[in-house]
């Protein structure tokens, strides 16, 4: 062993312990943060425990390093490659979480926020470069967690003689893991929030509206939460088709026979052809993904519309907005912007605005100067994240709850400027991580641009503050005032800026999606 290998080991050894209720843990000193990576919270769900809800993870004797990343759940190859996300470690410990913390002083009880990934169900993982927490850790003064759950089939598809889904099942595993330990990590059990994007704010939504959850988080963030949660009979119908796709039933005993890192290759498969399922799948069919929370009636009672109007989490916080342009990530990673025929464009706003053809009359007539590309673009980020989010908040209010809301309209300065203020851009902005996984797309080679680091630190700023005291620092949503917070290099405070898509929308309450004919 070389000096400087021996010296790096030392440093190793040297590093902080916390005792976790399965085992001593041993983290690393780095930049003002004590960090620890990869610890099991739950046992890996391979064998017997395949397809089951997560199981406690088993105790260890001695003090184990926790200075890596778990491996990721079984999911489709390239779609995190893309992003430039770096192959990870490889195993069957697919559950575990990851701590930054300012110090590991159980004393300290510091605001806990436990961030939930997004990747459209199907994808994702803890240890991508883009959700590196030490600029939130560090700047907030709070202990943040991050973890894996599953997705794909092993997560979210509706199989006989297992639960229903599988990732919100272990995503409550991990916040009851939050509450079991994260004391000696040196956080408060009791001021936790869950924030997450996109799927992740989806899953944010379920935990809102799940009993399991209930007394788990203080608080809640949801960034772009999709409206897309399916029924029952939609969730049997498409993992029939999973199934299929393998030449197996769809049942947990039949699929267990099959790798699971070789499952994910029949939700690739079928992802590509879901187009031709519309007559029977209807508004799911053009997500391309078969993976959504299903309204199973146990684990998922209700949509989290229908569960905080009815008052479910009224004793939670919830902070929660959009991007202005979030449906154009899509158009440009698909070489689609600009490109939408007028045939296209009438026939999504039939599929997805309110009232079908009336619906497409009404987009028509509301935004009369807009072209095809404009008009598909606008039905599609109103459908599938802005509206559902402002219905959230609303929800929320109708419950007898409070909530913050804000939208995002700064622009990307990457690939021209072409992709505005899209899809994921929140990420990085939240978590400073410019330069990695989509930040490679969003922000163009060379520095990054002043107003972009001043708006990424008051993204920390008004999160932060919302886990400490429930405030971002702009006035609560009302439905009178309707007042929410501009994020751009100058942030403003002023009427929700979506009037006319809101008023589109007004009375829709976003049911399970079913399955047709």
């Amino acid at each position: 062993m070389t000096t400087s290998e021996s010296g790096a080991r030392a440093a190793e050894t040297a590093g902080p312990v916390v005792r976790t209720a399965s085992g001593a843990v041993r983290g690393r000193h780095e930049d003002g943060l004590a960090v620890f990576r990869g610890i099991p919270f739950a046992e890996p769900p391979v064998g017997e425990a395949r397809f089951q809800a997560p199981r406690p993870a088993r105790p260890w004797d001695g003090t184990r390093e926790a200075y890596a990343f778990g491996p990721p759940p079984p999911q489709e190859a390239g779609l995190l490659g893309r992003t430039g996300e770096a192959t990870g470690p490889t195993g069957d410990d697919w559950l575990t979480v990851n701590v930054w913390t300012p110090d590991a002083d159980p004393s300290a009880a510091r605001p806990v926020m436990v961030w939930i990934y997004g990747g459209a169900y199907k994808a994702g993982h803890s240890g991508q470069p883009g959700y590196d927490a030490q600029r939130i850790a560090r700047d907030g003064d709070v202990v943040v967690v991050t973890f894996n759950y599953r997705v794909g089939i092993e997560g979210f598809t509706l199989l006989e003689g297992a639960p229903a889904n599988r990732g919100l099942l272990d995503q409550v595993a991990a916040l009851e893991w939050v509450q079991e330990n994260i004391g000696a990590f040196g956080g408060d059990p009791g001021e936790v929030t869950v924030f997450g994007e996109s799927a992740g704010a989806g899953s944010v939504a379920s935990l809102l509206a799940m009993p399991r959850a209930r007394g788990l988080f203080r608080r809640a963030v949801a960034q772009s939460v999709p409206g897309t949660y399916f029924s029952a009979e939609l969730a049997r119908d498409m993992a029939g088709a999973l199934a299929a796709e393998v030449g197996r039933r769809p049942t947990a005993a039949d699929l267990a026979g099959v790798d699971p890192r070789r499952l994910p290759d029949a939700g690739q498969a079928l992802s590509a052809k879901m187009l031709q399922y519309t007559d029977r799948w209807g508004q799911a069919a053009p997500t391309v993904t078969p993976f959504s929370p299903v309204v199973d009636g146990d684990v998922l009672p209700t949509t989290p519309w229908q569960a905080l109007a009815a008052g479910a989490a009224r004793d939670v916080d919830l902070l929660t907005g959009h991007n202005r342009d979030e449906y154009r990530l899509f158009l440009v990673l698909g070489a689609m912007l600009g490109k939408i025929t007028e045939d296209r464009t009438t026939a999504a706003l039939r599929l997805l605005a309110p009232g079908g053809e009336a619906g497409e009359r009404a987009y028509r007539a509301a935004f009369p100067d807009a072209d095809a590309s404009e008009l598909y673009e606008r039905v599609q980020t109103d459908w599938l994240f802005a509206i559902p989010t402002l219905h959230l908040a609303q929800a929320q209010l109708a419950g007898g709850g409070r909530a913050h809301v804000y939208e995002l309209t700064w622009e990307a300065p990457g690939n021209g400027g072409a992709l505005g203020a899209c899809h994921a851009l929140d990420i990085a902005l939240l978590f400073g991580t410019f330069r990695a996984d989509l930040g490679n797309l969003l922000f163009a080679r060379g520095d990054i641009p002043a107003e972009a680091e001043e708006l990424s630190a008051r993204f920390r700023r008004a999160w932060t503050s919302f886990a400490r005291t429930g405030d971002p620092g702009w006035p609560a949503y009302d439905t009178e005032a309707r007042l929410v917070q501009v994020l751009d290099a100058e942030p403003k405070v002023t009427a929700y800026p979506e009037e006319r898509s809101r008023l589109l929308w007004e009375g829709y309450d976003f049911p399970p999606l079913p399955l047709l004919g």
